[in-house]
């Protein structure tokens, strides 16, 4: 089955772009969930018209990415933890930890866009990347400090 991308899938496509897939995951989870449209004759013929339409809404994400990147900058935020000897963690902090220690400071973030090597397990400043969108990335300075 063909069908006409909206929204850009990781391991499917861009939006806007006609793509072959299995007709039942076309049929029973794109079309309906709107991420997706049938890539009939008349369908083909307003792909222009859905191009710019992406375009514009790609444009406005990545606006509001860069907007959310300065606001995420410009914070700082300390996570008091319990520690043992030579200032080593009980535990570890999570992405799930900074996502709601952001929480906390009115900033929604997904724990997901919080991209950790591994769990940070020592007292210290720490300089975490956030992916808000494919290419724009802020950096957020975490404080692991004694309870």
């Amino acid at each position: 089955m063909k069908v006409i991308l909206l929204e850009n899938m990781e391991k499917t496509g861009k939006a806007g772009e006609v793509v072959e897939v299995r007709d039942g995951y076309g049929r029973n989870y794109l079309i309906p969930k709107k991420l997706a449209i049938a890539a009939t004759g008349k369908n083909l013929g307003r792909l222009a018209h859905h191009r710019k339409t992406i375009q514009a809404k790609d444009a406005r994400r990545r606006k509001d990415a860069q907007a959310f990147k300065e606001q995420i900058e410009n914070l700082s935020i300390t996570i008091p933890c319990k520690v043992g000897e030579s200032d080593r963690l009980f535990g570890s902090v999570t992405a799930m930890d900074i996502a709601q220690a952001l929480k906390d400071k009115q900033v929604e973030i997904d724990k997901r866009w919080v991209k950790l090597e591994e769990p940070l397990k020592t007292l210290g400043v720490y300089t975490i990347p956030i992916y808000l969108d494919k290419d724009v990335e802020a950096s957020l300075k975490v404080w692991l400090v004694k309870e």
